[in-house]
């Protein structure tokens, strides 16, 4: 899929776009735009993908991403019922006045380090949720008020995260998101089967040599490391709908359950027992 440029028209006498639930799960959308975004998902598992950061997220996620970095869509592949609020800013959305007043001074900073990408921790996310949610039944007038509001809250965060080491630029281009289209949709459909590095590397037209090197330039991962991350968030949607163990395995494309477990265990921090515990409560 190519890189989607994608046009902003903001909500009308207002210089935001509220999208509520767009509802693009099987989508693969990767885009960017000359607008800030704020992204807010609850209630889902899924993929973080925003410039050349690749990781997973669990239950919920709020990332704010800067101007012109692609990403993909936050609800790509997500199979479960979620809610998901995406605020897009104009890039003059207060002008200069970030830069002249000194109570914008927090809040400017962060619009800079936007351009890095940020994740916020689960103590931001919960003491944000229930706004970023309502804000759909404000007024324009106190949409703009709540939402620089909770760019303050942001601001002032102790649990950001940078997710790149330097500013993002945009260097994808469409040869290699028709490559990463047929990457991605590939695990998509044979994700349950064994997959060889030499199959997907002849499927983006590059050396086996050549497509780890660009596999882990555009994801920094490698290859069997993002496919185990994609493998893993499909054995946790199948442990929650009472899958046990051993069928979730090998459903999920391992060949082997120790293997399984250790990898569920690097990925998410628990065995999959009790990951399936914890979310059943049993």
């Amino acid at each position: 899929m190519k890189l989607h440029f994608e046009e902003f028209t903001p909500d009308s006498d207002s210089s935001f776009r509220l999208i509520i639930n767009p509802r693009l799960n099987d989508v693969f959308y990767w885009h960017f735009h000359p607008e800030f975004e704020l992204v807010y998902i609850q209630g889902a598992n899924g993929t973080r993908h925003v410039g050349e950061h690749l990781s997973r997220f669990e239950d919920s996620d709020l990332v704010f991403i800067g101007s012109y970095i692609p990403h993909l869509n936050f609800d790509y592949g997500v199979k479960t019922e979620c809610e998901k609020v995406v605020i897009q800013i104009r890039q003059d959305f207060l002008g200069n006045a970030f830069a002249n007043i000194p109570e914008l001074a927090a809040v400017y900073e962060l619009f800079e380090k936007s351009r890095y990408g940020i994740a916020f921790g689960e103590n931001t996310k919960q003491l944000l949720k229930n706004r970023l949610l309502n804000i759909k039944n404000l007024g324009h007038f106190e949409q703009f008020l709540e939402i620089l509001s909770i760019f303050q809250v942001l601001a002032k965060s102790s649990e950001a995260e940078l997710l790149h080491t330097k500013p993002v630029e945009n260097q994808h281009n469409k040869k290699e998101q028709e490559r990463l289209k047929r990457i991605y949709n590939f695990i998509d459909t044979h994700y349950q089967q064994k997959i060889e590095v030499e199959d997907i590397a002849s499927l983006a037209n590059l050396s086996k040599s050549a497509f780890c090197r660009y596999f882990k330039k555009i994801t920094r991962l490698t290859f069997v490391e993002f496919l185990n991350h994609y493998r893993i968030n499909q054995a946790q949607k199948l442990l929650l709908i009472d899958k046990n163990v051993t069928e979730t395995c090998f459903e999920c494309g391992f060949e082997s359950l120790s293997y399984f477990n250790r990898t569920f265990k690097k990925v998410t921090g628990e065995n999959p027992l009790s990951f399936k515990k914890r979310f059943l409560g049993k």
